[in-house]
């Protein structure tokens, strides 16, 4: 006898289960980088670079994540034996209330003390500053790259620009010669 249609069975199919990390938003899950300042590697010479961590309102972290920071006009600064990260931009929180923060306040950036005395001894040499490089997460956490920077002048950045240009026309080169 065949089998009746009106009540099929279907092929057992597996419940979706939770998002999986490659869904997560690439700045939260450390993948690609929450603020970058392009500025730095034009205007200075970036030697050393130190990682530290940033002293933050949840507001601020928030804002990290959609993409509200901008490291364009600011720098770094030692000062009584601690470090500060000034004129950094963290836009407000689109959700944010009367609390929200202050988006140019001065934030505390954690280093170790072996690190800081390396530094004080570093920028008191004349012509460096401390520039913040990147801005990013890292195991949840946000983090930013300093770099010891000396400014450059006009004519360095032609040459840069030049070298550069040179390098890019000889790759371009030699993908046409191994291409023949």
């Amino acid at each position: 006898m065949p089998r009746s249609l009106s009540n099929p069975t279907a092929a057992y199919q597996p419940k979706a289960t939770a998002a999986k990390p490659k869904d997560r938003d690439p700045v939260a899950a450390g993948a690609r980088d929450a603020a970058v300042n392009r500025a730095a590697s034009h205007n200075y010479f970036l030697t050393d670079r130190f990682e530290a961590g940033v002293a933050l309102r949840g507001t601020e972290v928030k804002s990290i994540r959609e993409g509200k920071a901008n490291l364009k006009d600011s720098y770094g600064l030692l000062k009584d034996g601690e470090c500060f990260l000034l004129n950094a931009h963290i836009g407000p929180f689109s959700h944010g209330n009367a609390m929200n923060h202050d988006s140019l306040r001065t934030r505390k950036l954690l280093l170790h003390k072996q690190e800081l005395r390396k530094l004080e001894g570093l920028t008191r040499q004349k012509g460096f500053t401390l520039i913040p490089t990147r801005l990013y997460f890292r195991n949840g956490r946000v983090k930013c790259e300093l770099a010891l920077a000396k400014g450059k002048q006009d004519w360095d950045k032609r040459e840069t620009e030049r070298r550069r240009e040179a390098d890019k026309e000889a790759r371009a080169a030699m993908a046409r010669g191994q291409r023949r």
